[in-house]
């Protein structure tokens, strides 16, 4: 069978293809008895509208891509999801792009999305979280943003003059700094991520000033930075407390290895927060989940894909929008901290 197309309608209906037209993209008024013949038209023949011809001639594809390094760890599904339910509710459809940690695939999926014609971009992760980006890297994402709307998400790229949206990464570790202090603790660790990503940098130089406030320091024995998983906490807090001298509290990079740093910690015998105070980042479903509840900083990070849409929406309407939304990070206090022991 023959698809109908937009004329069949129009010629059934007795009215001029424009007029099909703007019923489809309710773009003009239409008298109601008309517009309910072709609804009507449309219905019985159950036509679909051709999304490839409509984004050629309104210049739009509906669709915004969302590129990001690691669907498996907690935070970026829980940015995901707020972007993707704002992302409906404004009639887009996502395209997910997971990189995998990988810089050559973040270049394949930017290439495909120039092709794909995606109305818009939000980035996560990679390269805009590389304390010193490669120029060649750097330079490939400002093309991309010179023809494709693009919003970074707790990140950046120097002189790339981008859109971004971001929690204050070094408020929120001075503010689980500053909670273990109040306990008593003196003795205190950093535990994962990498010394090349500036989220990570942000956290450690953070909670240095906190405690230098207070006339303490991490030794370097007790900066121990490796990466973001549970296996990566595990391993560095079986570091510290094999050591001649373990802290009495340990901030960790994320959510995941302050978990690893939990159960290595109860697996060595001692009780958390009686023995050892823990502290993570993220504030993700985990957070609750594990016995001890962890102690955590919460991103906001359904709040910082929401608002990357409205950011990137506005944009692709070429609307004026302000370069930087910052959001304020909360310390959710639980179980897996207290006091200093004696």
């Amino acid at each position: 069978m023959t698809p109908i197309t937009i004329y069949d309608i129009a010629k059934e209906a007795n009215v001029s293809v424009s007029t099909v037209s703007r019923v489809l993209n309710d773009t003009a008024p239409v008298r109601a008895s008309t517009r309910e013949k072709i609804m009507s038209i449309i219905a019985k023949h159950q036509f679909q509208p051709n999304a490839q011809a409509r984004s050629l001639i309104k210049k739009e594809t509906g669709t915004i891509a969302i590129i990001l390094p690691d669907i498996t760890n907690p935070f970026f599904p829980e940015v995901f999801w707020g972007a993707e339910n704002e992302a409906r509710g404004l009639g887009y459809t996502f395209f997910l792009c997971n990189t995998a940690g990988d810089y050559n695939r973040e270049s394949e999926y930017l290439s495909m999305l120039r092709e794909k014609r995606v109305d818009g971009i939000i980035f996560l992760g990679g390269r805009i979280n590389m304390q010193t980006c490669p120029d060649d890297m750097a330079q490939e994402l400002i093309d991309v943003g010179k023809r494709t709307p693009v919003v970074l998400v707790n990140g950046n790229i120097a002189k790339g003059g981008f859109h971004r949206v971001y929690t204050d990464e070094g408020a929120g570790a001075a503010l689980a700094a500053e909670h273990l202090l109040e306990l008593g603790h003196k003795d205190i660790a950093f535990v994962g991520g990498l010394k090349e990503l500036s989220t990570t940098m942000v956290k450690v130089r953070a909670v240095q000033k906190k405690l230098r406030e207070h006339g303490l320091e991490i030794p370097k024995d007790r900066l121990l930075l490796g990466s973001f998983s549970i296996d990566d906490g595990k391993r560095e807090m079986a570091k510290l407390l094999e050591s001649d001298n373990p802290p009495t509290a340990v901030i960790c990079v994320n959510d995941n290895t302050a978990i690893g740093a939990m159960k290595t910690t109860i697996e060595h015998g001692l009780s958390i927060p009686r023995d050892i105070s823990i502290v993570g980042f993220d504030d993700t479903p985990l957070a609750s989940a594990v016995i001890p509840e962890l102690t955590t900083v919460s991103q906001n990070t359904y709040q910082l894909g929401k608002l990357a849409v409205d950011k990137l929406h506005e944009l692709i309407n070429q609307r004026q929008v302000k370069k930087q939304t910052v959001l304020q990070p909360e310390l959710i206090i639980r179980q897996s901290t207290g006091p200093a022991p004696r």
